[in-house]
């Protein structure tokens, strides 16, 4: 069965960090392009950052570029989010997932929508 399991989430303090994992299971993972997404309490669920497959080009919402960098390791079936200079709004359950363009291309330009099944997605709390 096709499964995305998120994991590497806690509790930390303002400007601390966390790298949270994405691994893939029951399919090729370097077939996809992948992104992160996140919801706060008491708001919708919103794409974060992304990551292309041979290419490799990213892209990262404002509110955390300069501050997150995604990664992937085919190899191992797993993106990667390392997130630095953590800051309260950056409380949420963060989730990954495959995601393609509105011309149903695995690319995440010019804009990324996820597909298929949401995971359990793992709770980042960032707080003093």
């Amino acid at each position: 069965q096709v499964q995305l399991v998120e994991s590497g989430g806690g509790l930390v303090q303002p400007g601390g960090s966390l790298r949270l994992s994405c691994l893939a299971s029951g399919f090729t993972l370097d077939d996809y392009a992948i992104g992160w997404f996140r919801q706060a309490p008491g708001k919708e669920r919103e794409g974060i950052s992304c990551i292309n497959r041979v290419d490799l080009r990213t892209s990262y919402v404002d509110s955390v570029k300069g501050r997150f960098t995604i990664s992937r390791d085919n190899s191992k079936n797993t993106v990667y989010l390392q997130m630095n200079s953590l800051k309260p709004d950056d409380t949420a359950v963060y989730y990954c997932a495959t995601v393609k363009n509105p011309f149903n291309v695995y690319t995440c330009f010019p804009r990324f929508i996820a597909f298929g099944s949401w995971g359990q997605g793992t709770q980042v709390t960032v707080s003093s």
